[in-house]
């Protein structure tokens, strides 16, 4: 197809849009339409077409199941302690400006929601949403072999924006969760992948709620003057 400024546009429209998305409705999404999503995500590069994403789609009694089983874990502290991450998502080490960054999107978000910094209650219970897909009809949960390394995990990440991409060129909104990882010992066992894949992370999908203030959250981005180097 040749390229013309209202496919540009739409393209645009679809990427820009996309935002983490923390509170759905139950509005169920067709299986026709998520596999959809998947095969045109599918199209996403990989190093020699290793292609190395793995899919686990959960819906109803399945992804309630699974919910149930994480969120009994994380309210338990002494049982939560037992579950750590098999992999380093974040430094262990943080500095500015990534630490600002961060603190400013936490405290964006509890603003909204009206908790203040010393309700561990209920800082305790938004973070529990995660687990509960935000309320999302379909969860994610993509594996990676074990065999691949570094490169096919940034393959990986293309695959996800893809996906959170196309879902957005049919109306439908993400929030892919880092959340999960913590948790891959159950949810490898509860999904039945083997024991040579690894969790990467979740995802929610699904239809936003329109209501819902947590939702009017968009994180603000560097200008390309702070993030770009042209060399001539």
């Amino acid at each position: 197809m040749t390229p013309t400024t209202e496919t540009a546009r739409w393209v645009d429209e679809a990427i820009t849009s996309r935002h983490s998305i923390r509170a759905f409705l139950p509005t169920a999404v067709p299986r026709e339409l998520v596999e959809h999503i998947l095969a045109v995500a599918s199209r996403a590069p990989s190093g020699t077409n290793t292609q190395p994403w793995k899919v686990n789609v959960l819906t109803g009694e399945a992804k309630r199941d699974l919910s149930r089983r994480i969120v009994a874990v994380y309210d338990d502290p002494g049982e939560r302690a037992t579950h750590t991450e098999e992999y380093a998502y974040y430094p262990t080490e943080w500095k500015s400006p990534f630490l600002d960054r961060r603190r400013k999107v936490g405290w964006d978000l509890y603003g909204l929601l009206g908790i203040a910094k010393t309700d561990k209650p209920r800082m305790h219970a938004q973070h529990s949403r995660n687990y509960d897909f935000f309320g999302a009809p379909v969860g994610l949960m993509f594996t990676i072999d074990r065999t691949m390394r570094q490169g096919s995990w940034l393959d990986f990440g293309m695959f996800l924006q893809s996906v959170m991409v196309a879902a957005r060129g049919h109306g439908l909104d993400t929030c892919p969760q880092a959340a999960f990882t913590q948790f891959h010992r159950l949810i490898i066992a509860s999904i039945g992948a083997p024991e040579s894949e690894q969790l990467v992370c979740g995802m929610s999908l699904g239809y936003r709620d329109p209501e819902a203030i947590e939702n009017t959250l968009v994180t603000e981005r560097e200008p390309v003057a702070n993030l770009a180097r042209f060399i001539e």
